[in-house]
């Protein structure tokens, strides 16, 4: 058995939790840097949670620019502000990208550099001014991984920056800030949040040597993550549709946002895999959502796998309850797909990359860039080469998913 997991010093969940940032601030700095987006800093809800960190004695510095995607403009501005403003303690309220670039920010405000010093995995020298992570979304996990995500000017596709020094110093996760997340936002972050989980516990397991969380991020599915993948897996599984349907129902908001902190804990050290790498291209291209993305591949990426991981696929139709009665691995495999695919479509994710704007044309780049992006596809359970990266793109493309149901592969699980 071997198990590895990274996570904050403090993780605070539950309604009303978002009253306690102020004392939490306090604890860690004189002078916050507040990095969020300009309708986040619109809303009344967003005032009050402010006036927590002021009531503590803080002095609070806001930064409101934070744009989708996350340009190198915008990180520049924030570390302009946090310098302006001496800050010694960082506070990312709002969606991935307001947590991510508070992540960033901390880091450059720290270190110094170009976002590009640190592209890549354990590039960060040392620990970075304090981050607490507010998400009002349930699906990114950022607020408890060691990762951040940003659009390079340079490069065609997003690139991340991976260190455990990125993981925040306190979570804070109010299911109440989810209420006035709109449908299509709730189904895409939460069908990422799903991904992640799925992902993580699909993921090939590796030895477990002594340097491998020194040598490694991400190390892989292990007994710790899985804990978290599973759990995650059953909470967004059985409440993602009523969170989409009936955004006042905070019993499934709650479900949702709690999978989606146990799912970054979970991805946060086993990592994700090929749905990761085939929507960074594919979002380069289309500008579409991170979420509809992945989840978009998810079922095609399962089907991929599906002779590698049959256990661990019918073990998630299990959680999910989309498995019933006593059916053995392989049949629950199948209809664990299929009942993916199902709810997937239940919540407006496309089910084709044609649908999204994807050319044929595209197909060849985009599984080049995703066989490049090797953090990821070196967690695949089934080994990936062009000529499967190419299989995979183009069912995803046609919506042609039993054309990946080749058995006959190698295994990935002891590499």
């Amino acid at each position: 058995m071997f198990g590895a997991l990274r996570s904050p010093r403090n993780i605070l969940f539950g309604r009303g939790q978002r009253l306690a940032l102020g004392g939490y601030v306090a604890k860690l700095g004189a002078r916050a840097l507040v990095v969020t987006d300009a309708r986040m800093a619109a809303d009344a809800q967003f005032a009050a949670v402010i006036d927590t960190i002021r009531a503590a004695g803080v002095a609070v510095t806001l930064y409101d620019g934070v744009e989708a995607e996350l340009p190198a403009e915008c990180i520049e501005a924030g570390v302009v502000a946090g310098r302006a403003a001496s800050a010694d303690v960082i506070v990312g309220i709002g969606g991935g990208s307001c947590i991510d670039a508070a992540k960033v920010i901390a880091l450059l405000l720290t270190h110094g550099g170009a976002m590009s010093d640190y592209y890549g995995e354990f590039k960060i020298p040392g620990p970075l001014l304090p981050v607490v992570a507010v998400p009002t979304t349930a699906g990114t996990g950022s607020e408890v991984t060691p990762v951040a995500v940003v659009a390079d000017p340079d490069r065609a596709v997003k690139v991340g920056i991976a260190s455990p020094y990125l993981i925040p110093d306190t979570a804070i996760c109010d299911p109440e800030l989810t209420l006035t997340c709109p449908p299509g936002l709730t189904a895409a972050s939460g069908a990422d949040a799903l991904v992640h989980a799925i992902e993580a516990f699909t993921n090939a397991p590796r030895d477990g040597d002594a340097a491998i969380t020194l040598e490694h991020v991400f190390v892989g599915k292990n007994a710790l993550t899985d804990q978290h993948a599973r759990t995650a897996i059953a909470s967004i599984g059985q409440s993602l549709v009523r969170a989409v349907d009936q955004g006042d129902d905070l019993v499934a908001r709650t479900d949702v946002m709690l999978g989606s902190m146990l799912a970054g804990l979970a991805f946060g050290s086993a990592g994700t895999s090929i749905c990761h790498a085939v929507q960074y291209p594919v979002g380069a291209l289309t500008h579409t959502a991170h979420g509809l993305g992945v989840a978009l591949m998810l079922p095609y990426a399962l089907q991929f796998n599906r002779h590698h991981v049959t256990a661990e696929i019918a073990t998630v139709g299990r959680l999910m309850s989309l498995v019933t009665g006593n059916s053995d691995d392989e049949a629950a495999a199948d209809a664990t797909i299929e009942g993916i695919t199902k709810l997937l479509g239940a919540v407006g994710i496309p089910a084709t990359l044609a649908e999204i704007g994807i050319a044929a044309k595209d197909l060849p780049w985009i599984a080049e860039q995703a066989l490049g992006a090797n953090r990821l596809i070196k967690n695949n359970p089934r080994p990936v080469d062009r000529a499967g990266m190419d299989q995979l793109v183009a069912a995803a493309f046609s919506g042609d998913r039993q054309s990946l149901s080749s058995p006959n592969q190698p295994d990935a699980r002891a590499s």
